[in-house]
C-alpha cells in the first residue's frame, strides 16, 4: 500500500519498521524501530536477545503511547514473521492502524528504515566492539533519543534534525513564523 511513497503532511500518517541485529561477545542484539515518515524520526523502538513478535510489539507499543495515535495510521514493515503475526496485526487492527508490507524480498520498499539502519551500524555499531548486549543497548538508546531524534540533520528535512523539523512545523501550523 505504501508504494515507496515515503512522504507524509503530517506526523502519525505513515510509519515504517523493520528490524536489524548486532552484534555482541554475549551473541546477537536484535533492535526493532519504527520510523515516522514526515520526520523520519524513531518513535518506537526496542532491543532483545531473540527476535520474537514481542520485540515489535514493544517498539509499536512504545510508539502508540508516546505519539498518542488513535487510528488513520499506515504501519509499512517487510513480511517477516514478527510483522505478520496474527498477535501483531490483532494490535494494529484494534488501534485502527492500517497494515502495509513490502513485497517479498525487496528491501527498496522500506529504504527509509534501512537508511536509518545504515546510518546506525555506520556512524556507531561499526566503531566499536561491544561486550555485552547490555553495553550495545546503552549505545544504540542514546544514539536513537541523543543523537539521532535531537541532533542528526537530514537532507530530507532541509538538513533539520527530526526532533526540530516537527518543533518548526508545529510553529508554522499555529501560525508562529
Amino acid at each position: 500500500m505504501l508504494q515507496r511513497d515515503f512522504t507524509a503532511t503530517g506526523p502519525n500518517q505513515k510509519w515504517a519498521g523493520d528490524i536489524t541485529y548486532v552484534a555482541t561477545q554475549e551473541g546477537w542484539l536484535y533492535l526493532a524501530v519504527l520510523v515516522d515518515l514526515y520526520s523520519r524520526r524513531i518513535v518506537g523502538w526496542a532491543m532483545g536477545g531473540r527476535v520474537t513478535t514481542a520485540l515489535p510489539h514493544t517498539a509499536l507499543t512504545m510508539a502508540v503511547q508516546q505519539r498518542q495515535v488513535e487510528g488513520g495510521l499506515l504501519h509499512h514493515s517487510d513480511r517477516g514473521s514478527q510483522y505478520a503475526a496474527q498477535d501483531y496485526q490483532q494490535q494494529l487492527t484494534v488501534r485502527g492502524i492500517q497494515c502495509s508490507m513490502s513485497r517479498p524480498g525487496n528491501c527498496w520498499d522500506n529504504a527509509v528504515v534501512e537508511s536509518f539502519f545504515a546510518s546506525l551500524k555506520t556512524e556507531l555499531i561499526y566503531r566499536r566492539r561491544f561486550w555485552t548486549r547490555q553495553e550495545a543497548q546503552t549505545a544504540i538508546f542514546a544514539y536513537i533519543e541523543g543523537f539521532y531524534n535531537q541532533r542528526r540533520r537530514h537532507s530530507t528535512l532541509g538538513y533539520l534534525s527530526p526532533v526540530e523539523f516537527e518543533r518548526q512545523a508545529s510553529l508554522v501550523d499555529k501560525g508562529v513564523h
